[in-house]
């Protein structure tokens, strides 16, 4: 069964067991939140191979950023977490060594405390990720055909690779926390500004899942953690607006944009080009209150294919956006609105040979793989539509089914060595989404 089918079943046995066990007495509470944070991540294999030469250990730790969700009815609380961690960067010769990971997080807690401005929960975290490790050059080309003649740079290894797509997240991971959050009042407004914090551990509890060349990365994936960060809560005690709610939606979507110029670059170069348009799995979290809207999105576009017989490449490009917006129509349980986002768009260009040694013959030739990337702003409109339908008896949440169309202005021109991507991150976009509004 598909990632973005899974999840929906699970919220939707959460909530029909919510509704089965809630008492007469009703308390909801939905938020959204980004944080920020660090944890422990010692790549105990690679730091021997190292010691071996007698070379120093890589850094035991990583930041990490994120985006979540949480839905709370009555003390039991369900959520999301889709978090980005990033090791450091360690200097080697010429070369830069680094590693990053991703987790896409179903949470599930219990809140040990009644309803007011402070709260602890409890929770577990159940979900995939992916892992990135490479060493490549300290400083990339400005070249794009000398970088094609040669792109034997280094070297990328990749374990659930979601550069080819979103779909390919996988491997299971788990976390164990505590939650701690208080919530400010915001003058005028339903909202809460709610301060956060998490503490914990994270581990990968299948071993040798994440191995790559002949080396466990199983403790890049392991660690305690810290987290802060901020968001924006409605409390229980808020919940009698109508129209007062923040939702969260899984969505897949397509971007009517080719990266032509690319590809004839490619062709010349004798390579194959990279085929179709780019699809999107991402997720959406949108506030409505009193018809403003408010909420933060991200997805991943990807193109992928066989650069030659003994090569495969892939153009990726990670979107975030804040957005802010009105419904003008609302109507028993259809809405129709507009969005204007403002975000970070990134662009990747990434060629791998498809036969390398293991470690630590990997480390001493090093020469396999090659590497470009670019980033910078963007923009967009939208307008949307969306239908929900009330579900359980007590109406705890509605299924809420959406379709949107936009288009996206990158402000910058996004460069791949010195061939400007501007034109294929613009362009128009259609999506739909499937998700939970308590």
């Amino acid at each position: 069964m598909p990632l973005f089918n899974r999840l929906t079943l699970v919220l939707f046995v959460f909530f029909i067991f919510i509704d089965a066990e809630s008492q007469q007495l009703m308390t909801k509470r939905s938020t959204f939140y980004a944080v920020v944070g660090t944890s422990g991540g010692k790549l105990n294999q690679f730091d021997k191979m190292l010691e071996e030469r007698g070379l120093s250990g890589l850094r035991n730790k990583y930041q990490t950023i994120g985006l979540g969700y949480q839905a709370r009815i009555n003390d039991f609380m369900l959520g999301l977490d889709v978090l980005h961690n990033r090791g450091g960067v360690n200097e080697f010769d010429d070369f830069s060594i680094n590693y990053r990971t991703s987790r896409a997080l179903l949470n599930i807690g219990y809140a040990f405390t009644e309803e007011s401005k402070f709260q602890l929960i409890h929770y577990m975290s159940l979900g995939v990720g992916f892992l990135n490790f490479q060493m490549l050059p300290t400083h990339q080309t400005e070249d794009l055909d000398a970088f094609l003649d040669n792109p034997e740079q280094g070297y990328v290894l990749r374990k659930k690779d979601i550069q080819k797509g979103t779909f390919h997240y996988g491997n299971f991971l788990t976390e164990i926390g505590f939650q701690l959050s208080y919530d400010f009042d915001l003058p005028g407004r339903p909202e809460s500004l709610q301060i956060i914090s998490k503490l914990g551990y994270s581990f990968s509890p299948l071993e040798g899942k994440w191995n790559m060349e002949g080396i466990s990365f199983d403790n890049a994936q392991s660690g305690a953690f810290i987290r802060v960060g901020a968001g924006i809560s409605l409390p229980d005690r808020n919940f009698f607006y109508k129209d007062a709610s923040i939702s969260v939606s899984l969505i897949r979507g397509v971007h009517f944009t080719t990266p032509k110029e690319f590809n004839a670059i490619l062709e010349g170069a004798g390579y194959n080009p990279l085929k179709g348009t780019p699809s999107n799995w991402g997720l959406r979290i949108l506030g409505n209150t009193e018809k403003l809207l408010y909420g933060a999105e991200l997805y991943n576009l990807a193109l992928t294919g066989n650069a030659t017989s003994v090569k495969e490449h892939t153009l990726n490009s990670l979107r975030v956006y804040g957005n802010m917006g009105y419904n003008f129509i609302e109507y028993r349980n259809f809405g129709l609105g507009a969005l204007a986002g403002l975000g970070y768009g990134n662009i990747r260009y990434t060629i791998t040979n498809d036969f390398k040694p293991d470690f630590p013959e990997l480390f001493e030739q090093r020469y396999f793989d090659g590497y470009l990337r670019n980033s910078g702003l963007m923009v967009k409109p939208e307008i949307f539509a969306e239908y929900g339908i009330p579900m359980t008896k007590r109406k705890l949440f509605d299924l809420v089914f959406t379709a949107a169309a936009g288009y996206e202005i990158p402000i910058g021109n996004y460069k791949l060595g010195d061939l400007s991507m501007s034109s294929f991150m613009a362009g128009p976009y259609l999506s739909f989404g499937v998700g939970v509004r308590p």
